[in-house]
């Protein structure tokens, strides 16, 4: 599986097997496993729900990070993952290097460090030392700002440790920045973008313990895999 994951050279490449009426799901980097992944299992629940068993309406994986419901919505898929909760730190003064900005604040899980920066035209244009990032104890780093246009927040996420130097669009840290996000605005739902180059807008909803992310997803290749 690792070394079909490097061979696509994606973001993540998420495999499914089977279990009576579930599915189990794993999801690799280019270099590394890692224990949760959204666009992958949004990817993979419509490969469930379009190709493998057309007309189904729910899906559950079962993943490293416990199970994960997804069901058909009218505009895509909603997944429900767990959600990550941060503490704030001390800036590490490595990460402030890195990102060359003074952060108004810095958090932290298990995870990754979440940078708060003041507006979000510097999201926008931050430009990280990636080499530096992938030295930190943690293996990723989301930066996050108020939203523009229609957006309640921005954000985007690095994570060259992992073999991923930029994410386009990150389920794992949604799960950190909806419940971040619902302290700051006193909110529960968000329409957020992830500002990438590619870039994507994702709808949250903090359920306490539980994130809901929705989005859709298209098909451009089928194929098969010759082992």
């Amino acid at each position: 599986m690792q070394a079909i994951a490097a061979e696509n050279n994606l973001a993540e490449t998420a495999f499914i097997v089977r279990d009576d009426t579930d599915y189990h799901i794993r999801w690799f980097t280019p270099t590394v496993e890692v224990p949760l992944c959204g666009h992958a299992t949004l990817a993979s629940a419509a490969v469930v729900m379009e190709r493998l068993e057309p007309g189904r309406e729910q899906v559950v994986f079962h993943s490293m990070s416990g199970r994960l419901p997804v069901i058909k919505t009218l505009n895509g898929y909603m997944m429900d993952f767990p959600a990550r909760h941060s503490t704030i730190v001390k800036p590490p003064p490595d990460l402030i290097a890195a990102i060359g900005l003074t952060p108004i604040e810095v958090v932290a899980d298990a995870f990754n460090y979440l940078v708060l920066l003041e507006d979000a035209e510097l999201i926008r244009k931050l430009s990280p030392d990636l080499n530096v990032i992938a030295t930190l104890d943690r293996s990723g780093v989301i930066v996050t700002a108020r939203g523009d246009q229609r957006y309640d927040f921005i954000s985007r996420y690095f994570a060259p440790a992992k073999g991923i130097p930029e994410d386009p669009v990150t389920g794992g840290a949604h799960c950190a920045l909806a419940p971040y996000w619902a302290q700051k605005l006193g909110r529960t739902e968000f329409h957020a973008y992830q500002a990438s180059r590619r870039g994507g807008e994702i709808r949250c909803r903090f359920r306490g313990d539980r994130v809901e992310l929705e989005g859709a997803c298209i098909f451009y290749l089928e194929g098969q895999v010759e082992i």
